[in-house]
């Protein structure tokens, strides 16, 4: 009973994860938008995943197109060459203009496709993210509202060419609050670093696997507080630092070579897990190298969303907040799925407090050894998939 409830244990907070292994390859990402508007013209130029939207995907509640039950009309779309892809491209906007996407002071416009740029090369299991420049007639008045469609996912807003820019997250089926077309919508400091705490915990919960795994990684080596609290407290530092600088576009790394390192550390502190059960001299300073590493792969996602230029700062910190945020809530998580799996089947049959306290170290060792065994498997492959393919 005892490995049953530690093996089920480990799948239930290892094998699931494994299951969406893909997830980077076809993690949905938000649309980005940059808005201008000036002389009765309104141009809207869109970051997007064409193939997500023309397949009925609904990206409000799918993190990852192989989960959607248009999986297959999505692949199908995937695999059109970028001519074939970008005519279809058109089919959105009957829809679109029905809602209607941008409306100044209530009144409607119409939106045409002016280009459409659909990137060659990309490797078929990775995002294919199109450039869609779009046009409208704009007619007078004070204030724009953007909406988006039911199903939409994430849009980021990014007003263009005034004073104070209005710079927002428009989900799905919500529209934006009135946005000043002569400026002045920006965001105060306290709004921006609200608004992107959610952003960076969602990078963890639930995107972010293979950061999950490296915080389990962190978490399975002791029973004791005091060693997770280094290690945390090491791995945070360092991907601050790179987080910042990576944001700031002082320090780049190609992602070709940050991806495979960051699968090789989580391989690193599994394997090293089996062989020690306490804090060595030597593991905060390699955790800290290996959050170096970490930090930079927060700040590619940032790039995605793009931080407000006259709050970047509040913006930046509400993002490593919400890292943070979900860092504890994994480690949260990961105490108290093994607080049930050890002492539920035990209880029973000790008789007090001190006799559970007492197997307690004997027993998180089993599941140590045991979850760090398969994030080892599962960072290897990563290794090999991203270096290799």
């Amino acid at each position: 009973m005892r490995r049953f409830s530690l093996l089920l244990l480990c799948k239930l907070t290892l094998i699931l994860p494994l299951s969406s292994t893909l997830a980077r390859a076809h993690e949905v990402v938000p649309t980005i938008a940059d808005l201008t508007i000036a002389e009765g013209n309104a141009e809207l130029s869109l970051r997007i995943n064409l193939e997500a939207f023309l397949a009925g995907v609904d990206l409000d509640t799918v993190e990852d197109t192989n989960e959607a039950p248009q999986a297959a009309d999505y692949d199908a779309l995937r695999a059109l060459s970028e001519d074939a892809l970008a005519a279809r491209a058109v089919d959105l906007l009957d829809g679109w203009n029905a809602l209607p996407v941008l409306s100044i002071d209530g009144t409607p416009m119409i939106l045409e496709s002016l280009s459409i740029v659909v990137p060659e090369g990309v490797d078929p299991e990775l995002p294919r993210i199109a450039e869609w420049l779009l046009a409208a007639d704009a007619p007078e008045g004070s204030s724009l509202t953007v909406a988006w469609p039911d199903g939409g996912g994430d849009l980021v807003v990014r007003q263009q060419g005034v004073k104070e820019p209005f710079t927002g997250l428009v989900s799905g089926g919500v529209s934006s609050p009135a946005i000043a077309l002569a400026g002045g919508n920006a965001q105060s400091g306290w709004q921006a670093f609200a608004s992107y705490i959610p952003v960076g915990f969602d990078h963890i919960l639930p995107l972010g696997l293979d950061h999950i795994l490296f915080v389990l990684g962190l978490f399975f080596l002791s029973v004791h507080l005091r060693p997770l609290i280094w290690q945390v407290s090491a791995f945070t530092l360092a991907h601050t630092l790179t987080l910042a600088l990576g944001a700031l576009g002082l320090v780049t790394v190609p992602a070709s070579i940050v991806e495979p390192l960051i699968a090789a550390s989580i391989v690193y502190v599994a394997i090293e897990n089996i062989f020690f059960h306490k804090l060595n001299t030597w593991r905060p300073i390699i955790v800290f190298g290996f959050g170096l590493l970490h930090g930079l792969g927060f700040a590619s996602v940032l790039g995605e969303f793009g931080l407000p230029e006259d709050q970047f700062i509040p913006a930046l910190l509400g993002f490593n907040v919400g890292v943070e945020v979900g860092q504890i809530t994994v480690i949260a998580m990961a105490f108290v799925l093994i607080w049930m799996a050890v002492f539920g089947a035990r209880r029973a049959r000790l008789e007090g407090v001190e006799d559970m306290v007492a197997e307690y170290p004997v027993m998180f060792r089993a599941v140590s050894i045991t979850g760090s065994v398969l994030i080892a498997i599962i960072a290897a492959y990563w290794v090999v998939e991203r270096t290799l393919f």
